[in-house]
C-alpha cells in the first residue's frame, strides 16, 4: 500500500496479538485499564532518516487566491505551526500545496476551477514549493540534487503549468507526467484526508453524523477505496473480454473453419492437375532429346575433327621445348649440388639447438603439481560421465596469460595460492571434485577449491575498476577467454582494483602521493613489491614459477624455424632443377597423349562419317525441332519412338486444359487456402491466449480480493488499537465499530472512567470532546497510513483549553516519535505555551490589512 518500509508506530512486541475474524461485523472494545501508550515505545530514527526525501522545505505564493505575495515560508524537517488570525493566508498557504502538487480545485474545498484561485485583477497566480530530496528515497539525486523546486503557474484561463528545477534553479522538466513520478516516488497524496485534512473535509467526514460518511473516511485515507475501485474496474473489464472471446468462439472462429475446410477441398483437387502438369513436362523433355540425335552426331564430329588438329599442333611445339629443357636441367643439376651442401651445414646447427632446448623441456602444467595432468583427466572423465553438472575451471594460473610477460613476478605474487586453485559452480560439484583429489592426491596438500555460481558474462567493473591512463590493472595485464576464470578472480581478489607498475620508486610515490588512484587499494612492482597507501611489502619470491615464458611454444617456434629453413634452403637450390624437370616430364606425356588421341579420334571419325551417311536422310524434317537443348538442358535416355511420344503429349493437353477450367486459376485457389488457413490458426491461437489469460487474472483476482479483505481486517484492527490508547490518555473510554458488510464505522467514546455500557454516540459529547475524539480517530488513521508529511487545517477549533492542551501533547509525542516525518499544523491560536524544542518551528503571519495587500511575517522558534 505504500513504497516507505518505516511505519509511522511500530507494532510493539508487547502488543496484545488479535485473533482473525471471520465475521463481516468487528465490533472491539478496549477498557483504558488495559491499554497501552504505544508512543513512548517508538524507537527514534536514524540521522539519514530525519532528513528524508518528500517533506516541504519552503513555499512562495504570489498572486494567490486574495494575496500578492506570501513567502517564502520555510518549514522545519519535524513539527510546524502556522498560526495567525482569519484573512492573514493560513488556508491560502494549505491550497497553494494541494494545487502545487497535483491537487484539484474541488479537493481544496475553496472552489471549482482553477482559475478562482488568480487573484482579482491579475493575470496569473504562481507558487513555488521546493520538496526535500535527501536521503534513501531520494528522487534522480544526480539531476536535482538535495532538493526539487516545483514552480506552479495558473492563469486567468484555468491553465496550469508545471516547471520543475533542480536545487540550483535549473530547469529540468515541464511534463506534468514528471511530477506525478515525484510525488509517487515521495508517496505524496494531497488527495488523501489523512496527508492533508482540510476544514471543509474535517466537517464532511469527521463532524458528520452519518456512520457511512466516517467509513468512507477511513478507506480513503488507507486507499482502500482506490484499491476496491480498481478492482472493480479490472473485474468489468474481466466479463467483458469474455463476453467478446464467447461471441469470436461460437460465430467468427466457427465461421473460419468452414472457410477453411472448403479451401482445402479445392488446393486437395488440384494435386491431381500437379501430377500432369509434371508428365507432359517429362514427356516434352523426352520428346525434344529424340530430336535431337541427328543434331548431336554433327556436332560431335566437328568436335573431334577440331579436337585432332589442335593435338597435332601441340606435338610439332613442344618436341623444341623439350631439347632445351633437358640441357638447362643438366645445368640446375650441378649448382643445385653445391648448395645442398650449405644446406645440410646449417640443418646440422639447428638440430643441435633443438636438441638443447629439447633436454631443458618440462611440462607447463606440471608446474602446478606432479599429480595435476592426471587430475585434469579425472575431472573430463567425470564430466563425460555426467557426475558433474557444470565442469570445473582450474587451476586457474593454466588458465590465463599475460600480455606483458615482464609482469610475471608482479602477478604471480599478487595471485599467490589462487593459481593453483579450482572454482565450481555449486556444492554438489564440489564434493565431486574432492573426491576426484582425493584420489588423485592421496597424500599431501591439495588445491583450493573455490566454490561460485558461474556467469555467461564477465562482472561490469568499469564503476568500481580502476582505471589509470599509463598503468594497467591485473583485470587489464591478463588476457582471460573464460569469463568464469575472470569473475573469480575479480571475486576473490579484486584483480580489477590492483595496479601493476613496473618501477617500485614510480609505485610508491603513486600510491603514497597526496592523491592516490581512484578505486586502487594497492599496487604490485615489477620485482614483486606490494604497496599501499601507508605502507609496502618486498616480495620474498625472486622469480615466476607459474607464469613464465612456456618452453614448449620456444621449442615449437625453434621446430617451424628448422623445418622452414630446410624447406627454404631445398626450395631455393632445388627450385629451378625440378621445375625444369617437371616441365620436361610434361612435354613428353603431352607427346604421348597426343599421338593417343591422334589414333582414338581419328577412329570415331569414321565411325561417325558411316553414322552420318545413315541419318542424312532424315535431316532436312528435323531441323526446326533439334531445339531439344532449350527444353530441358539435362540429357535423357530416350527408348520410345517421336511418333508416340507425340500423341501422347496431345492427350495430356487436352485433359489439363479441361480440368483448369473447371477448377479455375491454380494460383488464386493456392492463395485463398493459404489466407483461409494462416486466418483460422490466428483466430484459433488468439481464443486460445485469451481465455488462458482471463483465466490467470480469474486466479490473480481471488487471490488479491482475499489479501484485500485480510488488509482491510488488519487495517481496521490496527485503528481500533490505536484509537482505544489514545483515548486511554485522557483516561477516556471508547468503543470503534467496522461493520464492512454495511460500509459503516461507529464510534462511541464515555468521558472519564466510567462503564462500558454507557459509552454514547460522539454526537452526545460536548464540541471538545467530540473533536479530542476526532483527533484521535485522526491519529489512529496516522498511525496506519503513510505520507513524508501531513496537514491539519485549524484541527483544534471547537476544543476548550484542556482538550487542546491534550491534543496538542498527544501530537507532539507523535511528531517526537517520528522525526522523519514533517507535521505541518495550521491554527488561529498564538501557540505561545509550546514548550521550547528544537524540532518545533512557528510560523507566525501578520494580520491583513483589509486596505491593502496583506504582508507575511515568518518568525522560526528553534
Amino acid at each position: 500500500m505504500s513504497k516507505r518500509k518505516s511505519s509511522p508506530i511500530s507494532d510493539n512486541t508487547n502488543k496484545r496479538v488479535k485473533p482473525a475474524v471471520e465475521e463481516d461485523v468487528e465490533d472491539e472494545n478496549v477498557s483504558n485499564g488495559d491499554q497501552e501508550d504505544p508512543l513512548p515505545n517508538r524507537q527514534l530514527p536514524c540521522a539519514d532518516e530525519v532528513v528524508s526525501a518528500g517533506i516541504v522545505e519552503s513555499i512562495t505564493l504570489k498572486n494567490f487566491m486574495c494575496h500578492s505575495h506570501l513567502g517564502p515560508f520555510t518549514f522545519g524537517s519535524n513539527v510546524n505551526f502556522v498560526v495567525g488570525n482569519n484573512g492573514s493566508g493560513k488556508s491560502a498557504v494549505l491550497t497553494a500545496l494541494i494545487v502545487a502538487l497535483g491537487g484539484n480545485a474541488h479537493a481544496t474545498n475553496r472552489g471549482l476551477s482553477l482559475k478562482g484561485f488568480v487573484k482579482e485583477g491579475e493575470s496569473s497566480a504562481d507558487v513555488s514549493i521546493t520538496l526535500r530530496n535527501k536521503g534513501k528515497d531520494a528522487y534522480k539525486p544526480e539531476v536535482y540534487g538535495p532538493a526539487i523546486i516545483v514552480d506552479l503557474r495558473i492563469t486567468r484561463d484555468g491553465l496550469r503549468t508545471y516547471k520543475l528545477r533542480s536545487k540550483s534553479g535549473q530547469l529540468v522538466s515541464t511534463k506534468k507526467e514528471e511530477l506525478l513520478s515525484i510525488l509517487d516516488n515521495f508517496n505524496i497524496q494531497v488527495n488523501n484526508p489523512v496527508s492533508v485534512l482540510t476544514q471543509e473535509m474535517s466537517k464532511y467526514f469527521l463532524h458528520s453524523k452519518g456512520e457511512g460518511d466516517k467509513y468512507k473516511f477511513f478507506m480513503k485515507a488507507t486507499q482502500l477505496e482506490q484499491m476496491r475501485e480498481d478492482f472493480t474496474y479490472i473485474k468489468t473489464t474481466k466479463h467483458i473480454t469474455e463476453d467478446k472471446v464467447g461471441q469470436h468462439s461460437e460465430v467468427r472462429l466457427y465461421d473460419l473453419k468452414r472457410k477453411y475446410l472448403e479451401k482445402e477441398d479445392r488446393y486437395k483437387n488440384l494435386a491431381s492437375f500437379d501430377e500432369m502438369q509434371t508428365k507432359l513436362e517429362e514427356l516434352q523433355k523426352q520428346m525434344a532429346w529424340a530430336l535431337n540425335k541427328l543434331e548431336e552426331a554433327e556436332r560431335k564430329y566437328k568436335q573431334i575433327q577440331e579436337q585432332l588438329e589442335g593435338i597435332t599442333q601441340q606435338v610439332q611445339e613442344l618436341q623444341p621445348k623439350c631439347a632445351e629443357l633437358k640441357t638447362v636441367a643438366q645445368r640446375q643439376n650441378t649448382l643445385l649440388k653445391s648448395k645442398q651442401e650449405v644446406l645440410q651445414r646449417s640443418i646440422d646447427a639447428n638440430r643441435r639447438n633443438l636438441q638443447t632446448m629439447e633436454s631443458s623441456r618440462s611440462n607447463r602444467l606440471r608446474r602446478f603439481g606432479e599429480h595435476m595432468p592426471t587430475l585434469l583427466n579425472a575431472i573430463q572423465e567425470a564430466h563425460r560421465k555426467g557426475q558433474l553438472k557444470h565442469k570445473p575451471r582450474g587451476p586457474l594460473g593454466h588458465l590465463i596469460s599475460l600480455k606483458d610477460p615482464e609482469l610475471a613476478l608482479s602477478v604471480e605474487v599478487c595471485l599467490k595460492g589462487q593459481l593453483q586453485a579450482f572454482t565450481c559452480d555449486n556444492h554438489e560439484d564440489e564434493r565431486v571434485l574432492q573426491g576426484l583429489m582425493a584420489k588423485v592426491f592421496p597424500t599431501g596438500r591439495r588445491p583450493a577449491i573455490i566454490t561460485s555460481q558461474f556467469l555467461p558474462s564477465v562482472h561490469d567493473t568499469r564503476s568500481r575498476g580502476v582505471n589509470h591512463p599509463e598503468y594497467p590493472s591485473v583485470l587489464q595485464a591478463l588476457e582471460i577467454e573464460d569469463p568464469v576464470v575472470a569473475n573469480c578472480l575479480i571475486d576473490q581478489r579484486g584483480i580489477e582494483s590492483i595496479l601493476l607498475i613496473k618501477n617500485r620508486t614510480e609505485a610508491r610515490r603513486l600510491m603514497q602521493g597526496k592523491n592516490p588512484p581512484r578505486n586502487c587499494n594497492q599496487a604490485f612492482s615489477k620485482e614483486g613489491d606490494q604497496i599501499f597507501n601507508n605502507r609496502s611489502y618486498t616480495a620474498e619470491q625472486t622469480r615466476a614459477n607459474y607464469l613464465s615464458g612456456d618452453v614448449e611454444e620456444e621449442i615449437r617456434c625453434v621446430e617451424i624455424l628448422s623445418c622452414f629453413s630446410v624447406s627454404c634452403g631445398y626450395s631455393l637450390c632445388a627450385c629451378p632443377f625440378i621445375i625444369l624437370q617437371e616441365e620436361l616430364s610434361k612435354a613428353d606425356q603431352e607427346v604421348m597423349k597426343c599421338k593417343h588421341h591422334k589414333k582414338h579420334y581419328e577412329e570415331k571419325r569414321s565411325a561417325h562419317l558411316r553414322n552420318i551417311q545413315t541419318l542424312q536422310a532424315n535431316l532436312e524434317s528435323k531441323e526446326q525441332e533439334l531445339q531439344a537443348t532449350e527444353i530441358c538442358p539435362e540429357r535423357l535416355e530416350v527408348r520410345r519412338t517421336a511418333r508416340s511420344l507425340d500423341s501422347e503429349i496431345n492427350r495430356l493437353k487436352v485433359k489439363i486444359t479441361t480440368q483448369q477450367e473447371q477448377q479455375g486459376d491454380r494460383e488464386e485457389v493456392v492463395r485463398q487456402y493459404n489466407e483461409a488457413l494462416e486466418n483460422y490458426k490466428n483466430m484459433a491461437q488468439q481464443m486460445k491466449n485469451l481465455t488462458s489469460f482471463i483465466k490467470s487474472l480469474s486466479n490473480v483476482m481471488n487471490h488479491r480480493l482475499q489479501v484485500y479483505a485480510e488488509l482491510k481486517k488488519l487495517l481496521s484492527a490496527r485503528c481500533k488499537y490505536y484509537f482505544d490508547s489514545m483515548l486511554a490518555q485522557r483516561r477516556y473510554t471508547g468503543s470503534m465499530t467496522f461493520d464492512h458488510k454495511n460500509e459503516t464505522l461507529s464510534i462511541s467514546v464515555q468521558p472519564g472512567q466510567g462503564n462500558k455500557a454507557d459509552l454514547s454516540d460522539m454526537r452526545s459529547l460536548s464540541g471538545g470532546e467530540r473533536s479530542f475524539s476526532t483527533v484521535c480517530f485522526v491519529l489512529s488513521l496516522w498511525a496506519i497510513t503513510e505520507a513524508p508529511f501531513r496537514c491539519l487545517d485549524e484541527f483544534d477549533v471547537y476544543m476548550d483549553m484542556v482538550n487542546r492542551r491534550i491534543s496538542m501533547d498527544m501530537m507532539l509525542k507523535v511528531a517526537a516519535g517520528q522525526r522523519f516525518r514533517q507535521f505541518i499544523f495550521l491554527t488561529p491560536q498564538s501557540m505561545s505555551s509550546l514548550p521550547e524544542s528544537k524540532n518545533i518551528s512557528i510560523l507566525r503571519l501578520k494580520d491583513p490589512d483589509r486596505g491593502n495587500n496583506p504582508q507575511r511575517s515568518q518568525d522560526e522558534d528553534q
